[in-house]
C-alpha cells in the first residue's frame, strides 16, 4: 500500500477494511470471533477494541497457514471454522454462511469463483469433478495457470480436523511460507469431503493490495449504493458521482445532484433535494427542504420546507425548524431555529435560541465566547436584527424588537422597541488622508 497506515486499517465508503469484515461475521453469531494481527498490530487492536473479539499476534508473518496456527489454540474441538481475511472486505454474510453450512463440520468447504483472468489467485486443481488440491499461482505450472477456477481465500474446516492440519504443515515451497492452503491435499489424504461453493459476484472476493484496488473497490460499492439508491426511488444526478460513507436512507422523490457525500447516518425526507457538492453528516433533513451546493452539515437537523445554502455551514447542534432559511457563508452551531427564522447571508449564530420569523441581518454576530465558557443568546419571535451587530452572550432580546445596524449588544433588549448601541456619527473638517511619500529618482 506505500503506506504508513496498516493495510487492513485503509479505507473503504469511510470504514476500515477490516470492520466491513467484522460486521460480516457479526450476522453469522459465532460462539467466537478471533483476530490475527501482524504488522502494526497494536492500531489494528485499537481498531477492534470495542468489538467481542479476540485479538492473537503472528510474529513474524510466515504466512497465510502460520497465521491460522496462531489462533489454533482459541479453537474448540467442535463445530466449524470459517477463515476469512481481512483485506477481502466485501464477502457478504449470506455467502459466509452458506459456505459455513456446506462444511456443517464434516466436510472442508472451499469459496471459488471463475474469473477470466485469474492472474495471481490460487487455482482449483481437480480430478473430475472432485477437487484434489490448491496451487498457488507463484508455483502453479503453465498448464495449473490455464485453470479458471480459482480459490478466494475462504473456507470453512472441522475445527478438529483444522487444527491437525495446520500442526502438519511445512514451508517447503517457493516463498518458505506456511500455505492455509495446503491443508486441502491433507483433507484428501484423510478422507474428509473437499467441496466449494461459489461467490456471488467478483466484487464479493476482491482483495486489497494497492491503492489502484482500493480506488476500485470503493468505485464498486459506490456503484452498488448509487443502485440500490434509484431502486428505492431516489433521483440522482449521475450515479457515478456519489459516496455513501454510512447510512443513507431516502423518502420518495428525494433529488441528489452530483459530488455529494454521506457520512454517518443521513436520513433525507420526502420530495427533498440536494445540492452539488455538499458534505453532509449525521443529519436528518426533513420533508421538501432544499439543500443548496456546497454545504458542510455535521449532526444537524433541518426542519420541513426549510432551505439552507448554498455555501452554508451547519455545526453539531444546528436544530432548524420549519421553514427556516439559512443563506450563503451563514454558519450555525448548537443552535435552535423555530419556524421561519432568516438568516440569509454571511452571519454567525452560536449558542442560541431564535424565535419564530426573527430576521437575522448580514455580517451579525453572536459573541458567544468569553476566553473560558460559552454563554447562550436568546431571540424571541419576530426579532430583527440589522447588518453587522454583535450580540454579546448572555443576552436577551424580546419579542418584535429591533437592532439597529451596527449595534453592539451587551444588554437585555426589550420587546417592541428599537435598540441602538454604536458611537455618535462625526464629521472631521479639514482633515487629510496620509499619503506615501514619494520615492527620489536615483
Amino acid at each position: 500500500m506505500k503506506s504508513a497506515l496498516p493495510k487492513v486499517l485503509h479505507r473503504l465508503a469511510g470504514r476500515p477494511l477490516l470492520l466491513h469484515v467484522l460486521d460480516a461475521c457479526a450476522a453469522l453469531q459465532a460462539r467466537r470471533t478471533v483476530v490475527v494481527t501482524g504488522h502494526a498490530a497494536e492500531a489494528v487492536e485499537r481498531c477492534v477494541a470495542s468489538r467481542e473479539v479476540h485479538c492473537v499476534r503472528q510474529q513474524p508473518q510466515l504466512g497465510t497457514g502460520h497465521a491460522v496456527q496462531q489462533a489454533a489454540p482459541l479453537l474448540g474441538d467442535d463445530g466449524t471454522t470459517l477463515v476469512l481475511s481481512g483485506d477481502v472486505p466485501l464477502i457478504g454474510s449470506d455467502t459466509a454462511r452458506a459456505l459455513a453450512q456446506a462444511c456443517s463440520g464434516r466436510a472442508l468447504a472451499l469459496l471459488t469463483l471463475q474469473l477470466d483472468d485469474p492472474g495471481g489467485y490460487g487455482r482449483i486443481v481437480r480430478e473430475g469433478d472432485a477437487v484434489r488440491g490448491i496451487v498457488e499461482h507463484k508455483d502453479a505450472s503453465a498448464a495449473q495457470r490455464a485453470i479458471r477456477e480459482v480459490y478466494t481465500g475462504i473456507m470453512a474446516a472441522p475445527s478438529a480436523a483444522l487444527k491437525r492440519w495446520l500442526a502438519r504443515l511445512s514451508d517447503d515451497n517457493a516463498q518458505r511460507e506456511y500455505y492455509l492452503t495446503d491443508v486441502v491435499a491433507m483433507a484428501v489424504a484423510d478422507g474428509v469431503p473437499v467441496v466449494t461453493r461459489s461467490a456471488r459476484d467478483e466484487t464479493e472476493v476482491l482483495g486489497v493490495n494497492s491503492a489502484a484496488q482500493l480506488a476500485d473497490l470503493e468505485r464498486r460499492v459506490q456503484r452498488r449504493n448509487a443502485d440500490a439508491l434509484m431502486a428505492a426511488g431516489v433521483r440522482l444526478a449521475d450515479p457515478a458521482r456519489i459516496d455513501v460513507r454510512g447510512e443513507l436512507l431516502c423518502g420518495s422523490d428525494v433529488e441528489i445532484d452530483v459530488n455529494c457525500v454521506f457520512e454517518g447516518r443521513v436520513a433525507i425526507g420526502d420530495g427533498a433535494k440536494i445540492g452539488a457538492h455538499c458534505v453532509i453528516r449525521d443529519t436528518t433533513i426533513g420533508a421538501g427542504a432544499q439543500v443548496l451546493p456546497f454545504c458542510h452539515f455535521t449532526d444537524a437537523a433541518i426542519g420541513e420546507a426549510a432551505q439552507v445554502g448554498p455555501f452554508a455551514r451547519l455545526r453539531p447542534g444546528a436544530q432548524l425548524g420549519p421553514e427556516v432559511h439559512i443563506g450563503n457563508f451563514v454558519e450555525v452551531k448548537n443552535s435552535t431555529l423555530a419556524r421561519g427564522a432568516k438568516a440569509n447571508h454571511l452571519a454567525y449564530l452560536g449558542d442560541s435560541t431564535v424565535g419564530e420569523r426573527v430576521n437575522y441581518g448580514a455580517g451579525s454576530i453572536t459573541a458567544n465566547y468569553d476566553g473560558a465558557a460559552k454563554h447562550r443568546t436568546v431571540l424571541g419571535a419576530d426579532v430583527h436584527v440589522g447588518s453587522n451587530c454583535v450580540l454579546v452572550a448572555p443576552v436577551t432580546v424580546g419579542d418584535g424588537a429591533t437592532i439597529g445596524a451596527g449595534s453592539v449588544i451587551s444588554k437585555a433588549a426589550p420587546a417592541g422597541q428599537l435598540t441602538v448601541a454604536r458611537a455618535r456619527q462625526t464629521t472631521i473638517g479639514n482633515w487629510t488622508r496620509p499619503a506615501k511619500k514619494k520615492k527620489e529618482k536615483a
